[in-house]
């Protein structure tokens, strides 16, 4: 099962403007951002992302929601969390 996962930005780093550092549920790593080109975003914004990409920008009640949802379908998520782990630029 793929799943697209909610996170909050916590920094884009100056001079790379396709790459973020986002936070999910506790892992940080860097996702593309290239795909919402155009589009604001900056620290505390929430994106949708899906294998490393961003697929679109969300806002809080929606990332919650949506974190809520997949808290409940149990090892689908905590695969997709080891994975996020396994993958993470800050441990």
């Amino acid at each position: 099962m793929c799943l697209g996962i909610p996170g909050e930005i916590v920094e884009i780093p100056p001079g790379q403007t396709d790459l973020a550092r986002v936070d999910v549920s506790g892992v940080r790593r860097a996702v593309n951002i290239g795909l919402l080109d155009g589009q604001p975003l900056g620290p505390g914004d929430w994106v949708l992302i899906h294998v490393g990409f961003a697929l679109s920008k969300i806002d809080e009640a929606e990332a919650r929601a949506a974190l809520e949802f997949l808290e409940g379908i149990g090892q689908a998520y905590e695969d997709e969390l080891a994975a996020l782990r396994d993958s993470s630029i800050e441990r």
